[in-house]
């Protein structure tokens, strides 16, 4: 078998010292590692201790003749198998975003037609920050692979999502991504006899079980324009929905988060596309295929006006207008039947009665593998509280009243079990 090569693309972040290790690690994989530097990775790392550990010249500048002519930033590009930034800066996550090339490894990430995998790593405010929110989606968009950072302490004294992931687990996403046979005694670097039991294997691999995969999750309401002023719309406060997208990207998936019009803040890791109209949610949906499980949470409003008027409709001596309504697309029922099917596609069901009869009916209906079901008539819309019954063909498993962000975690780290099982 031919050995894969890594492009591996170092950017000036606190963590680039980490790269070294990952770059040990890789090579113990049997994979092999070229670097390129930016000019500001170099104030952390020496371009002459990543030569050491790659064996091999390190690359970053753009225009020293010997590299262009003899090699060049097509033919670095065009010699790997994937291309990995890792740190990715929140600078570098922008230029890529916006398609700026003004240095070697952006001339690299513009040029190149293989697999892309961002590694970000940055303080925390800058994570959470609108603008780097905004250019991961664009990414995500685009086709670039992102792996969300871990949460925990950073140099500055900061608490929160932006570490960079240590080396083992990005080593692990690696070697997915190319098909590669991941040995974690070759990573740990144990020696036969010093490899962990069955159990503590299990438990050394499942603090992120859903890395690697990508999850959509659709939430909200949408709203279908009666005229410019007023539209029909399903209640949904979008909380259960953005609860479900923090804890799949939390359990390390890729997560692009499709939502109706609501005024919650975006989860930390997660790519958020806004839109308004079931159509445009279809379309964003489509546009996010394929993943590996979708989960539609969204209440996609079950009618539109076949024609809203450009003005605004004006009350008229008590007479009532005739309001002319058109059915909505069903999305989940056409995602069990794309040629992207996900593997695991889950739908939601709010019901005010017969809640587990009509969800049964609901899942053989829509041709999808599970339906989430949740009785609506208290105030579940809007509250802080949820109940689930899992409706499958092989029967219902119910969940008691618990927080949305706790069912949430349950609920998704039952998705990771059976994305694992295949």
């Amino acid at each position: 078998m031919n050995e894969k090569r890594i492009l591996l693309i170092v950017t000036g972040g606190i963590a680039a010292y980490k790269s070294l290790e990952l770059v040990r690690l890789l090579k113990r994989q049997g994979l092999s590692v070229r670097a390129v530097m930016t000019q500001s990775a170099t104030e952390f790392v020496t371009p002459l201790s990543m030569s050491v550990m790659t064996e091999d010249q390190v690359y970053g500048h753009m225009f020293d003749l010997k590299e262009e002519s003899e090699i060049g930033h097509i033919q670095l590009s065009r010699q790997a198998d994937l291309v990995v930034i890792c740190p990715a800066t929140a600078n570098i996550l922008a230029k890529m975003a916006a398609g700026i090339s003004d240095d070697l490894a952006t001339t690299i990430l513009l040029a190149t037609d293989k697999p892309v995998l961002a590694v970000p790593a940055m303080n925390v405010r800058m994570w959470n920050h609108p603008a780097t929110q905004r250019n991961l989606a664009q990414l995500q968009a685009d086709g670039v692979h992102i792996m969300n950072p871990d949460e925990g302490a950073m140099a500055c004294g900061e608490f929160g999502p932006g570490r960079l992931p240590e080396p083992p687990a990005v080593a692990e996403r690696i070697c997915a991504m190319l098909g590669h046979d991941f040995d974690i005694m070759l990573t740990s670097g144990r020696s036969p006899t010093t490899v962990p039991s069955g159990a503590a294997l299990t438990a050394e691999l499942a603090h992120r079980p859903l890395s690697g995969q990508r999850i959509l999750v659709t939430a909200g309401p949408t709203h279908e324009a009666i005229d410019p002023v007023r539209y029909i719309a399903n209640r949904s406060s979008g909380r259960q929905g953005f609860a479900i997208a923090a804890a799949a990207a939390d359990l390390g998936a890729e997560v692009t988060l499709i939502a109706g019009p609501v005024h919650l803040a975006t989860p930390p890791g997660v790519a958020r596309i806004d839109v308004e109209t079931a159509i445009e949610m279809q379309a964003e949906v489509e546009k996010a295929l394929p993943v590996d499980a979708a989960i539609l949470v969204a209440a996609v409003a079950d009618w539109r006006a076949v024609q809203a008027p450009e003005q605004k409709i004006k009350k008229d001596g008590g007479i009532i207008p005739a309001l002319n309504l058109t059915e909505n697309p069903d999305i989940l029922a056409s995602l069990a039947k794309h040629p992207n099917r996900p593997k695991l596609l889950i739908g939601f069901a709010a019901e005010t009665e017969k809640i587990v009869e009509h969800a049964q009916a609901k899942l053989t209906k829509k041709g999808c593998d599970w339906i989430v079901a949740n009785d609506v008539s208290g105030d579940v819309m809007g509250g802080a509280n949820n109940a689930f019954h899992i409706v499958t063909k092989d029967g219902v498993e119910s969940w008691p009243e618990s927080a949305k962000d706790v069912i949430a975690r349950k609920l998704m780290e039952k998705v990771a079990n059976a994305l694992a099982k295949g």
